[in-house]
C-alpha cells in the first residue's frame, strides 16, 4: 500500500490500549505517519473490545466516523470483536478488512497485498481459529512519559461461564522476566515515571514457548522489577484474588517501588454465584486478602470488579454481595451489569434477572462505590503525600495521582506535567477529587 497516513481508535481495556500502541509503532517502522483520528488519514484501524455492551453497534460508529473524515480511506477493523464476530464485522459498510487475534500485529505487511473490495461486497476476512494464537506479542502504551502500561501476559486458561475472553485471545502466555526488565530499562531511557503491569489474567504470568511451559511466575517478575532503576513507580492493574499470593501482598508491602495499589476482581459476594459464575475462589478468600493488605498497608487502596444480574442472582444474593462489599474495607467499585455473550454458558442457565432490575442493582453498588471512595479519600485529609501529574488538561485544571491512588486535582502548571511533588492533601471536593496545598501554600484550587 502506498497510503501513508494512519489512524487508530480503540475500544475497551488498557491491555487494547497498549497494543494499539505497538501496531502504531509497526506502521512508523514501515514509513507512515500516526495521524489523530479526526485527521484525513488514508488507513484507519479499529482495534475493539467484546466485554462491554453493544460491540457491533460502537464498531458501526466509529467506522461511520472514519469514513466521514476522509470517504476513501481503507478501513480495518481487529481486537476481540473481530475475532469473536469477523464475518459480521466484514458486512458493515465501510469495513474493507478483518483481522483476528493471530492475525493483527502482522497488520502492516497483511494490508499490502489487500485491496478494498468491490462496492457493496463484504471486507476481506483474515481470521486464524483462535487456537492459532500461540504467541506472546510485547506491547506497551506511548505517548504520555507520565504513566505507560505494558503488556507482560495475553491470554486465559479460565473457562468463567460469563466471559469470551478465552474465545477472543486464546490460551494464557506471557514474556519472559528478562525480557520485561530490558523492555522496562528502555522505557525509563525515555522518561517514563510509572509503569502499569497488564495482562489478561495478569497473576498467571509465567507460562512460555511452544508448550507454554511454565517457566517463571508474577512473584518472580514484582521482584525483578523492584530492582530497575530509572522507574519510580510500578502498579499492579489487575490480579485473581486466587493467584494474589500472600507472598506478593508482602512483597509489595516492603518494596521500593510497586505502588500500594490493588485491583481485585470479585465479581460477586454471593458463594452460589461465584460457583454458577465458575470463578476459582469463594467470598471468604477475598476477605483474607483485603485483611492481608490492610494489616501490612492500611492506606493501600483496593479496587474492586463486580458484576450485578447474574443469572439466578435473587435479590437476596444481590443484598448479600451489596452487604458483603459495604462491610469490606475497599476503596472503590467497578460495577458492570451483567450482559449476555454467545458461545458461554451463562445465557443458558435459568434465573434469568430482568434488564430493571441489573440497572437498578447497578445504581445501587455505583452509589455505594462514590460513598467508599470519600471515605476512603477523607482518611487521607492532611496526609503528606508524592502526587505524580498527568498531562491531561480540562477546564483549566490538571489531575495527579497519590502511592495510593488518590486523585488530586490541581490548576494546570505546565512545570507540574509529569513531575513528582510533594504536598499536604487538604479536602474531597464534590466532584469526589482531592485538593491539596503545597509547603503549607496553597496553589491549587478550591
Amino acid at each position: 500500500m502506498e497510503n501513508k497516513k494512519v489512524a487508530f481508535y480503540t475500544l475497551g481495556c488498557k491491555l487494547n490500549f497498549s497494543e494499539t500502541s505497538a501496531i502504531g509503532r509497526q506502521f512508523e517502522e514501515h514509513g507512515f505517519e500516526k495521524v489523530s483520528f479526526e485527521d484525513a488519514a488514508d488507513i484507519y484501524v479499529i482495534n475493539t473490545c467484546s466485554v462491554t455492551d453493544h460491540a457491533d453497534r460502537k464498531c458501526r460508529k466509529v467506522v461511520k466516523e472514519a469514513l466521514k473524515h476522509n470517504p476513501e480511506a481503507f478501513v480495518t477493523v481487529v481486537g476481540c470483536y473481530a475475532q469473536l464476530k469477523p464475518q459480521e464485522i466484514a458486512e458493515i459498510p465501510g469495513v474493507h478488512a478483518v483481522l483476528g487475534a493471530a492475525e493483527k500485529f502482522q497488520l502492516v505487511e497483511t494490508l499490502a497485498g489487500f485491496r478494498k473490495p468491490d462496492a457493496g461486497a463484504p471486507g476481506h476476512v483474515h481470521a486464524s481459529p483462535i487456537s492459532a494464537a500461540t504467541e506472546f506479542h510485547a506491547a506497551h502504551s506511548f505517548g504520555d512519559r507520565t504513566r505507560t502500561f505494558l503488556k507482560v501476559q495475553d491470554g486465559c486458561d479460565y473457562s468463567c461461564s460469563f466471559c469470551t475472553i478465552p474465545l477472543a485471545r486464546g490460551n494464557s502466555r506471557s514474556d519472559s522476566v528478562q525480557s520485561v526488565v530490558e523492555r522496562v530499562q528502555k522505557l525509563a531511557e525515555t522518561g517514563v515515571k510509572e509503569i502499569v503491569l497488564t495482562g489478561v489474567n495478569l497473576g498467571d504470568f509465567g507460562l512460555q514457548g511452544p508448550e507454554r511451559e511454565r517457566k517463571e511466575n508474577f512473584y518472580d517478575l514484582v521482584q525483578a522489577l523492584d530492582e530497575v532503576e530509572g522507574i519510580g513507580r510500578f502498579r499492579i492493574s489487575s490480579c485473581e484474588p486466587n493467584l494474589l499470593s500472600d507472598e506478593i501482598i508482602r512483597f509489595v508491602a516492603r518494596s521500593k517501588r510497586f505502588m500500594p495499589h490493588f485491583h481485585i476482581p470479585l465479581q460477586s459476594g454471593s458463594n452460589k454465584i461465584l460457583g454458577l459464575m465458575r470463578r476459582r475462589y469463594r467470598r471468604e478468600l477475598y476477605v483474607e486478602r483485603v485483611q492481608l493488605i490492610k494489616e501490612l498497608m492500611p492506606h493501600a487502596c483496593i479496587g474492586v470488579d463486580v458484576i450485578v444480574g447474574f443469572p439466578g442472582e435473587t435479590e437476596g444474593e444481590f443484598l448479600e454481595t451489596y452487604q458483603f462489599l459495604n462491610e469490606l474495607d475497599v476503596s472503590y467499585l467497578h460495577v458492570f451489569p451483567y450482559s449476555e455473550r454467545e458461545n458461554t454458558l451463562a445465557p443458558t442457565l435459568p434465573g434469568r434477572v430482568q434488564d430493571r432490575h441489573r440497572h437498578e442493582r447497578t445504581t445501587q453498588l455505583r452509589t455505594l462505590s462514590e460513598k467508599k471512595k470519600r471515605h476512603f479519600y477523607e482518611q487521607h485529609v492532611g496526609a503528606e503525600t508524592a502526587v505524580l501529574f498527568e498531562d491531561d488538561v480540562t477546564n483549566g485544571q490538571m489531575e495527579g495521582f497519590t502511592p495510593n491512588y488518590i486523585r488530586v486535582v490541581a490548576k494546570y502548571d505546565p512545570l507540574l506535567v509529569g513531575e513528582l511533588k510533594r504536598l499536604r492533601l487538604t479536602a474531597v471536593n464534590p466532584q469526589n477529587l482531592m485538593e491539596a496545598e503545597e509547603l503549607g501554600i496553597e496553589v491549587f484550587q478550591h
